[in-house]
């Protein structure tokens, strides 16, 4: 009897297994595979449909890199990523509560995307976390709104960004694609003028970034911290020297593990390595609306489902929402042009990369979307909200897309999980060399993140 009871449940459990296996690759679903087969290798640059691929973090040579300037190195990616989360090292905060607070992660979380978990990013003059920084706020008592270190423009997506040429909203940053034939205006702008040092845009703007952002790189905070023999190890062609134990070099680790950030694990990436369950049909639904009817690939066509064009789309402005120091006269409003100066160029922002856009919940440059269905239903109607851009300034690609109810739904599913890795915790260190909590050591923020 006990026999017959244990071949009875195994038959159970086996026409179970069977039947999801069956159910899992019905006619329809494998319909829709093809459909989304042929469609990504008609819209991928090389025609093949590993075209979107993105390799694996450890696979250091298949990276997109500076390869002249600066070529991934392991020892280089472990340093960045220390760098990039060590609050010990925010040392030239506006003022004395500000010290040791933040980090270049405060406004890039894994858990949040790599973007801020709130509205808007505050690097220092912050307090506060929550989960994944969603409850970010002002530090009153000690900071007035002018003396925060915030942007005018929401931070940009960190995942894929090797294959981003030209960072910043407007693609100020990098010597290089984009930017070739921008020289005259190099000088115009303190910033960009690290763009004659012909690095990419990550080094180059990583160079300045921590300047901006208040991080300090000498050589007493390194040996303090006992940083000086990681740099030695990352950089043996300038070991010793004092050049080495500067904010460029820390750009350029930093750089290195950035590149590594790839969001390789999301379902869509298992579906093109050949796992036809990795996405459900809903998901598939939605890709093969992102790559035809929806015209989200006319814009968002490279491997990291971004590229380098730049497009006015009406989006409000952050000051237009009210946020933290944020004014009509910022540069960052004008978009493209804010660089080129070409008017042309006006209220024109770079196509972002959008993997892990569910994992927050603000949109666009100026934070004015709260959710990706407002989004989607933004793009679907094609009218602008922002009436400082004239309607003969919009894009010629931002039109209406006559979209059902239903599809939108399905466009929300594969950009909420389709594209999403839900394992980017794998890019944080277990610690930092300065043994503070992170990415936040404010007292509110150690309490919600739990440190002594």
């Amino acid at each position: 009897m006990l026999m017959f009871r244990k071949w009875y449940s195994l038959s159970i459990l086996a026409a179970v297994l069977l039947s999801s296996c069956v159910k899992d690759q019905t006619p329809f679903s494998v319909a829709l595979d093809e459909e989304l087969k042929k469609l990504l290798i008609r819209t991928a640059e090389d025609g093949q449909l590993n075209y979107y691929v993105l390799p694996h973090e450890t696979d250091l040579a298949s990276i997109p890199q500076d390869y002249e300037n600066n070529p991934l190195t392991q020892a280089k990616v472990d340093l960045g990523k220390f760098l990039f989360f060590d609050t010990g090292l925010s040392q030239d905060a506006k003022f004395e509560s500000g010290k040791g607070t933040y980090s270049c992660a405060t406004c890039h979380i894994p858990e949040a995307g790599f973007r801020p978990g709130n509205y808007q990013g505050i690097a220092d003059g912050g307090l506060d976390f929550g989960i994944n920084g969603e409850d970010r706020i002002m530090n009153y008592d000690d900071y007035q709104a002018s003396d925060l270190d915030v942007q005018s423009a929401r931070p940009l997506n960190l995942i894929n960004v090797a294959y981003v040429h030209n960072t910043f909203w407007n693609g100020q940053f990098g010597s290089t694609h984009a930017n070739v034939g921008t020289e005259s205006v190099w000088n115009d702008n303190h910033a960009t003028e690290g763009n004659h040092l012909g690095l990419m845009g990550l080094e180059t703007q990583n160079i300045e970034g921590l300047t901006a952002h208040r991080i300090r790189i000498d050589k007493e905070i390194l040996d303090e911290f006992g940083y000086t023999e990681l740099f030695d190890e990352a950089f043996p062609e300038v070991a010793g020297q004092d050049t080495l134990y500067t904010k460029f070099y820390a750009s350029f680790a930093i750089s290195a593990y950035l590149r590594t950030v790839l969001g390789n694990q999301a379902p869509f990436q298992d579906w093109l390595k050949g796992e036809s369950n990795a996405m459900t049909d809903r998901e598939k639904q939605g890709a093969i609306l992102f790559f035809s009817k929806a015209n989200c690939s006319r814009c968002h066509y490279e491997p990291n489902l971004g590229s380098l064009e730049f497009h006015a789309l009406g989006v409000k402005d952050m000051y237009q929402m009210d946020y933290y120091d944020t004014h009509a006269t910022d540069f960052r409003n004008m978009g493209r042009a804010s660089f080129t100066q070409n008017p042309d160029d006006m209220f024109k922002f770079k196509v972002p990369s959008i993997y892990n856009m569910s994992d927050t919940k603000f949109y666009f440059h100026g934070a004015s979307k709260f959710s990706l269905k407002e989004l989607l239903e933004y793009k679907n109607e094609a009218v602008s909200e922002n009436p400082n851009v004239p309607d003969e300034m919009l894009s010629e690609k931002f039109e209406p897309l006559n979209l059902t109810d239903d599809e939108i739904a399905q466009l929300e599913e594969f950009l909420a999980n389709g594209i999403r890795d839900p394992n980017l915790v794998r890019y944080k260190p277990d610690y930092v060399m300065s043994g503070q909590c992170f990415p936040n050591a404010d007292p509110l923020s150690m309490k919600d993140l739990n440190c002594n």
